[in-house]
């Protein structure tokens, strides 16, 4: 799932009701934020080794993310900044 130029990612919703807003500015700013649903946690876990996937009642969000990515983000404690 992942690009030389970034990390991809995906979102399954189960119904429309299940996706809050998706916002897409016109301004200067060029960001866009998605949001749901995806309801109660049924199972987060690492598939194929390179998918971090968090699937719920109403849906499922992948991130091409290896477990020891993570692990190594945590050591270092690098500060999260706003996109």
């Amino acid at each position: 799932m992942e690009n030389n130029k970034g990390r991809l990612f995906s979102v399954d919703l189960k119904s429309r009701q299940n996706l809050k807003s998706i916002t897409m500015t016109n301004g200067s700013s060029d960001s866009v934020l998605l949001e749901g649903n995806i309801g109660e946690l049924v199972q987060a876990k690492f598939t194929e080794g390179i998918i971090l996937e968090v699937r719920g009642k109403n849906g499922v969000l992948r991130v091409d993310l290896c477990e020891d990515e993570i692990s190594k983000k945590d050591v270092q404690e690098s500060p999260i900044t706003d996109i």
